[in-house]
């Protein structure tokens, strides 16, 4: 099962590009790289799909589809949701 994870930020952004790294490494980790979709996602050139999304502030991260952090999470906490996510 592939999940796509969205990381949906600002350019110039320094507390995205901080911490993008260290979450996607997460991800893999938890998910394998097999698995992974990773789209990083520019709220200037998609503010409709933000929008869809319901983000209210940046930087955010979706899965599949789905607003899941309204901000940036721990690396814990991220792959705390990842594993919930990999039980169902």
């Amino acid at each position: 099962m592939s999940v796509q994870i969205e990381v949906i930020a600002a350019p110039g952004c320094q507390k995205c590009a901080s911490v993008q790294a260290e979450l996607r490494a997460a991800a893999a980790s938890v998910l394998g790289e097999d698995n992974l979709i990773w789209r990083e996602v520019n709220v200037l050139d998609e503010l409709d799909y933000a929008v869809a999304l319901r983000v209210l502030t940046l930087p955010a991260i979706a899965v599949n589809g789905e607003l899941r952090f309204a901000s940036l999470p721990t690396p814990e906490q991220f792959r705390a949701m990842l594993a919930r996510l990999e039980r169902r």
